[in-house]
Formats: structure tokens, C-alpha cells, sequence
């Protein structure tokens, strides 16, 4: 990786590296732009151009944030800004059209707009959900938003809140850490200030404000703990305490700096995942800004998401001068101001933290012995590269050292079978024949008569470069160098073997259909063998570690089981007046749980609740990392279900647990459902107890009542596994479906 600067002089760019460039150094007045003088041989509009004309095909331009400098539309058709250059070239510069270009933005519209006016380029758009955003553990899962019943001059009361969901954010990103081996993250807290007049700073009083923050947090603020980025001052003494200046840019890599004070101008150029709190004493005309600025602040410091405490997942935003009206702006803006990412925004009476209710501890024990699976959570690899990947971590783990080597040794041997069977089947030759051997033909075209004539054919050995270039072709289709692995163990125990010949014997492989899937399905059972074997002490690995096993495990098209692991704490959301129900198996910090069930959820609940057994339940949501999910098949397709309910039970043996799906039967994925629920019940039939699809419907009497079809019924079970219609469904739970 290499980054140019102005002192950056070549005639190419060369191959194998990524450079990385600011734009703002590519003005006019610029010494990358400039040719001549003593110390420079090429502009960089020159090193571009060769390099474009050498390789069009291996050169790429990534411009990040494609959509600035874009605007003009179908008058755009010579450059007026430095990016544009990239796509339209530039005559006068000496740049050439840039012959592949990727665009990266959130809001593609203005970069997609030249495109189809003003460019010849083919253009392939990709477009990334706002879910699979999310679901990637970059960003921040919410952001939480506190404010007074009514806009107020509280201030200083909000303030001292912020302070203390700060320090709480500190020390459970101290205790995960140090739980977790990872560096310790420092969390900010960003304080915007109101603007000053020709003779004050600020009118916000930064004396109070920083006596209230060291009244919060039970301590004197650190030397240096505290900066600005004022643009109209240089360091600060406020009542004896030194604010120094810093440059927006510069925050995040000063890990002893824990508050920054900040007027309008810390969004430009400025990135910065430890920034968790911000307190705002701006008034609510300029909730677009604060918007903007909560889009830089949603990115996680990991770059992953915390499993352990979902508390580490949340942004804070306290605005004391905002009632709920202004406050539904700052939502509105956070869905739709360009640049803000895709995280889940509400009020801090919506968006809740709940936490494992104490006195449970044998019961999520039991719990952690369930299964859940995840569909499509993770991009699909070969079960060669699956199989590799699992030997490498297993080693990097120092979990079993020997098993990189082990699996690169079995691959290669069935290699060598899968060979040896092509060779006794006789077409190991003949296909081989095809990449060494290359047929010509000559015909003779009489001078002045103008009449071809076929003068015979002949053949030529190819050179070792084209047989190079299929060998490497082949490793590309074997991943992770199997094709040299290959190489090196057949020229070693091949005896005096043409080096040549055994790279056509792995391309001969890589082409046969029959070989790969038969080498597929080889490391599809040596996946399963080896995480089976291993599974215990990859369970007891660090997060970071577990996931990454986890992602390979899933990494197939077959849904995966994996372990059903509650972490300490989950987000959640209901409405500021969600009813409470009891003995849920998460409680909010007042020790009570509210949610905002559907009408069947709570006619269900209040049957359980009235059997003495149960001793918790939990509201399964959709989608979360840790909720438990059943995979089923719908017109072909793998699809995940979420049953609502979780009930745990207990009886004299320990702890029962069921799974609860009130259903409504006019919804057409009924029958499907009902099979996916039937199939994860004969599989997994010893970890949970009842299983039901729930309806309300008449009895007999006439009277509404809640019919269960319990799945985990074995004569139920055999009569749900051969259903296909939703019709079929109904039959089968008229008759067997039962009230509890």
C-alpha cells in the first residue's frame, strides 16, 4: 500500500500495489499536477494515463464517496471537477478516460447521472441493502436519543447524564476488552457549544459545563482529557483547566482525549468510532446539522459487533432543547439526510437495554446447550476453501497445530485419486492432449488466381507459458494454492515427473465436473468431521476468534447449526407505553419487561403464565444475532423463520423448552412454515419439548380458543413432514390440533 504524496514521481504505477490518493491534492496549483523543473519527471495526470494505456484491464480507480463533485448532468460534458477528470479525461491535463472505475457512495444519483450523460462507460451497478449494512457489525446497531418531556433550559442536568452514560461506556468497553485480549477502546464524549459574538467564545458556559462533568464522573478532569476544535482560538484555560486545540481530524488517534467541545465544524474531514456520547446545547433549527453529525459517529470501533453487552452497540445523542416534536425531525433527518447509515434511531423511552434477569443462571446454562441456525448470513464458499480456512484457524489458535498441514495433506491426496480415476478411465490423455497439443491447419492461396487450397494439418507442443496460464486458472477455481500444493507433493513422490505434466494433470482436474464435485463433497465431510471434533474449545475462544469459525461454518448453502448463545444483554424496542408482562428472561434496568405484543402473542402468554412450570420466557425478535432462527423452503428457496415465543418450563428432570409460532392461517407461507418447523423438530427433537404452529379459531362449542399443532408430536410430526398446501395444513390441524 503506498501513499502519494506530493513528492510521488513515476512514469507507471506499479502492478501489485493500492495507492491511495487525496484529492485535494490534485488542484492546479498542485506539485503532483505540475511537469518540469528539477524534481519532477512526470504529473501525475501522465503516470495515470501510461498506466491506463499499459494495463486496462489490471488498472482500477475506486473513488470513494462518488457522488461529490458530480453535480452538472447532461452539461457535463467536459470535466469541471478533479473526479470528473477520472471518467471524462482531460485533453488539456494529458489524462486519458480512466477505462474502470468503481463508484462507492450512499447516494449514487448525481455519480450515476454523468455517467449515462456524459461517458461511454458499461456501467454495472451493485447495490448493498441497508439490512446487509447492518447485519455486517460496521456500524453501530442504534442510536438512542434523550430528551426532556418539553424543550427546557435543563441543560446542565443532561449534561451531567451524558457524563455518566459516558463513563458507563468506558467501563464496559474496559471490561470487554480485557475480557476479549483486544486493545482497550476510549470512548468520547462530544459536546456541541452554541456560537459566540464578536466579544464572547461561545455563549454556552464553559465553566459550568466542565465543573458539571467532573461533579458527574466523581473526579478532576485529566490533563489533556479535554480538547476543542474551535477555529477561532488556540488553547483554552477555563477556570485553571487546560483545553488544548486539535485538528477534527487528528481526535481519534489521541487515545488520552476522552471530551471534545465543538462549535459547526467537526463533521468535515472528521471520522471517529470512539465518539459514543454527544451532548448538544444547540436550539432545535439545527437538527439537519446534528444529523450529519451523528452519521460520523455511528461506525463501530471493532469494526465488528459486540455480542456480549448490546449496550456497546448504541450511539447516544442528549439534546436538552428539543421536545418531541423537533426530535422526530432529528429521526426524519437520520433516515434521509444524505451520508447518515442505515442504524436503527428512536428516543432513549423506545430504544431499550435489557439485561439477563438474576436468579436464572442454571437456566441459561441449559439454554446455551440449544442450536439455532442462520440463513444466508453469510456469503457462500466452496467447501474446499471452507476446509482450508478451518485448518489454518484451528492452527492459528493452537487449537490442534498440526491441522493446517493435515488438511492440506488429505486435500492433495484425494487430488491424486481423483487424477487417478481420470487416468483409468482413459480421458486424463486425451484431455490432456488438448491443452499440450495445439492443431493447426494450412491452406495455400494462389498469388494472382485467388483460389485456397487445404495443404494439410499439424500439430505443435504448447509452450509452458500457456500452460502456465491454465495452471494458474486452475488454482483461482481450487483456491487457497491447492494447485501448487499439488505440484510440489506429485514432482516429490512422482519420481522423475515433467514439471509441465503435472501442471496439466491439475488443470485436467479443475475442469472435470465430476472430479470437483466429488472433491467438494471430500471436504464437505471433512469440514463437518473436524469443527465436530473441535467444536467444544472453539466455543470457549474470544468473540472476534468464534465468529470467524462461526462464518465459515455457515458459509455453505446447507443451513448450519451453531450454538445458541444469549449474550449478558439485547436491544430492544417498544413504545413508551408498552404494557409490562412478568417473568420474561431479559428485564430492563427497573427490573420490569414492557413489550408491544400482537393480540395472539398475549392470549398465548396468558396461558402460559397460568401454568406454575414455567419460570421464564423470551420474546424471540427477528433477526437479531441472537435470536434463535428455523430455517424452511419456499418455492425453492431457503428462507429463515423467527417463532415469537420461547417458553421454559421445568419438571423433575430439569429444564423443558418450547418453541411457540402463533400463526395466522390466511398468510400463504403457512404450509411451508409448518414443514420447517417439522424438520427442525425430527432433527432436533432431544433439545426442546413442544414445538407448535398456533391458531385462534372456534371450537366445537363456538367458542374461541387457541389450537396448538404440536410438531413435536412424533404421529403429529409425520403428518405435518408430508404436507404441500396450505389446504392439506388445514386438514391436518383440524383434526390433531389441541387446546392447552
Amino acid at each position: 500500500m503506498v501513499t502519494i504524496d506530493a513528492d510521488f514521481d513515476a512514469e507507471r504505477l506499479a502492478g501489485g500495489h493500492i495507492y491511495f490518493m487525496n484529492t485535494q491534492k490534485l488542484g492546479t496549483d498542485k506539485l503532483l499536477t505540475q511537469k518540469g523543473g528539477d524534481k519532477r519527471t512526470h504529473s501525475i495526470w501522465e503516470t495515470l494515463t501510461k498506466t491506463a494505456q499499459a494495463v486496462p484491464d489490471r488498472f482500477y480507480v475506486v473513488i470513494d464517496e462518488a457522488h461529490r463533485g458530480m453535480r452538472g448532468g447532461k452539461a457535463a460534458e467536459k470535466a469541471r471537477t478533479i473526479l470528473q477528470r477520472f471518467l471524462l479525461g482531460s485533453p488539456e491535463d494529458g489524462l486519458c478516460r480512466m477505462p474502470q472505475v468503481i463508484g462507492v457512495s450512499a447516494t449514487p444519483s448525481r455519480f450515476e447521472e454523468l455517467l449515462l450523460s456524459g461517458t461511454t462507460h458499461t456501467v454495472h451497478k451493485v447495490y448493498i441493502e441497508a439490512e446487509a449494512v447492518r447485519e455486517s457489525g460496521l456500524l453501530k446497531d442504534r442510536i438512542l436519543i434523550h430528551y426532556p418531556d418539553a424543550a427546557s433550559r435543563a441543560e446542565m442536568t443532561l449534561l451531567a447524564e451524558a457524563a455518566h452514560r459516558w463513563q458507563t461506556i468506558e467501563k464496559g468497553w474496559s471490561a470487554y476488552c480485557r475480557n476479549q485480549d483486544e486493545e482497550i477502546v476510549w470512548p468520547i464524549l462530544v459536546i456541541q457549544v452554541e456560537d459566540g459574538s464578536d466579544k464572547t467564545l461561545t455563549r454556552t458556559n464553559l465553566s459550568t459545563s466542565l465543573a458539571t462533568l467532573e461533579s458527574a464522573i466523581g473526579r478532576r478532569l485529566r490533563e489533556g482529557e479535554v480538547a476543542h476544535t474551535f477555529n477561532d482560538s488556540g488553547d483554552l484555560d477555563v477556570d485553571g483547566r487546560r483545553v488544548r486545540r486539535i485538528e477534527a481530524s487528528r481526535i481519534e488517534e489521541e487515545r488520552n482525549i476522552g471530551v471534545v467541545l465543538f462549535k459547526m465544524s467537526l463533521s468535515t474531514g472528521w471520522d471517529c468510532p470512539r465518539a459514543e456520547v454527544m451532548m448538544s446545547f444547540r436550539r432545535a433549527r439545527d437538527h439537519t446539522y446534528i444529523a450529519q453529525l451523528l452519521g460520523r459517529m455511528v461506525r463501530t470501533p471493532l469494526a465488528r459487533r459486540v455480542e456480549a453487552d448490546a449496550a456497546l452497540n448504541d450511539v447516544h445523542l442528549f439534546l436538552p432543547h428539543y421536545d418531541r416534536a423537533t426530535v422526530e425531525s432529528v429521526i426524519e433527518d437520520l433516515r434521509n439526510v444524505e451520508d447518515v447509515p442505515p442504524s436503527e434511531t428512536g428516543t432513549s423511552r423506545e430504544l431499550v437495554t435489557l439485561y439477563r434477569r438474576e436468579g436464572l443462571e442454571e437456566v441459561f446454562k441449559a439454554l446455551g446447550e440449544l442450536v439455532t441456525y442462520r440463513v444466508n448470513a453469510v456469503r457462500r464458499q466452496s467447501a474446499l476453501r471452507r476446509l482450508m480456512g478451518l485448518g489454518r484457524g484451528l492452527t492459528h489458535d493452537r487449537i490442534d497445530e498440526d491441522a493446517q498441514g493435515t488438511v492440506k495433506t488429505r486435500i492433495v491426496e484425494q487430488m491424486t485419486a481423483e487424477v487417478q480415476r481420470l487416468r483409468d478411465a482413459g480421458t486424463l490423455e486425451e484431455r490432456a492432449k488438448q491443452i499440450t497439443g495445439i492443431d493447426l491447419k494450412t491452406i495455400a492461396v494462389g498469388h494472382g488466381t485467388g483460389v485456397a487450397e487445404d495443404e494439410g494439418e499439424y500439430s505443435i507442443e504448447a509452450a509452458s507459458a500457456d500452460i502456465d496460464r491454465h495452471f494458474e486458472q486452475a488454482g483461482r477455481r481450487l483456491g487457497n494454492g491447492l494447485h501448487m500444493d499439488y505440484w510440489r507433493y506429485r514432482s516429490e513422490t512422482g519420481g522423475d515427473r515433467d514439471a509441465d505434466a503435472v501442471k496439466v494433470e491439475a488443470v485436467v482436474l479443475a475442469q472435470d465436473h465430476a472430479g470437483m464435485k466429488r472433491l467438494e463433497a471430500f471436504a464437505e465431510g471433512q469440514f463437518d468431521t473436524l469443527y465436530a471434533q473441535h467444536k467444544r474449545d472453539i466455543g470457549k475462544l474470544k468473540e472476534q476468534r468464534r465468529q470467524h469459525f462461526q462464518r465459515l461454518r455457515l458459509a455453505t448453502s446447507v443451513p448450519q447449526t451453531i450454538p445458541w448463545v444469549l449474550p449478558e444483554t439485547i436491544d430492544f424496542r417498544r413504545s413508551p407505553t408498552a404494557p409490562e408482562y412478568a417473568k420474561h428472561l431479559f428485564l430492563e434496568d427497573d427490573g420490569k419487561f414492557r413489550a408491544d405484543l400482537g393480540t395472539w402473542e398475549q392470549g398465548v402468554l396468558r396461558e402460559e403464565l397460568a401454568d406454575s412450570s414455567v419460570i421464564g420466557w423470551l420474546r424471540n425478535l427477528d433477526r437479531k444475532p441472537w435470536s434463535l432462527e428455523i430455517p424452511y423452503e419456499e418455492a425453492g428457496n431457503v428462507k429463515p423463520m423467527f417463532p415469537d415465543l420461547l417458553v421454559v418450563r421445568r419438571d423433575a428432570k430439569g429444564f423443558l423448552c418450547d418453541i411457540l409460532e402463533p400463526h395466522d392461517p390466511s398468510l400463504k407461507d403457512n404450509a411451508a412454515k409448518a414443514v420447517g418447523l417439522a424438520k427442525f423438530a425430527e432433527r432436533h427433537w432431544t433439545l426442546f419439548d413442544r414445538i407448535q404452529l398456533i391458531r385462534k379459531q372456534q371450537g366445537a362449542d363456538g367458542v374461541e380458543r387457541y389450537f396448538r399443532l404440536d410438531v413435536g408430536n412424533d404421529a403429529v410430526r409425520k403428518q405435518v413432514l408430508a404436507v404441500t398446501t396450505n389446504s392439506r395444513l388445514d386438514q391436518v390441524f383440524d383434526a390433531e390440533a389441541v387446546v392447552r
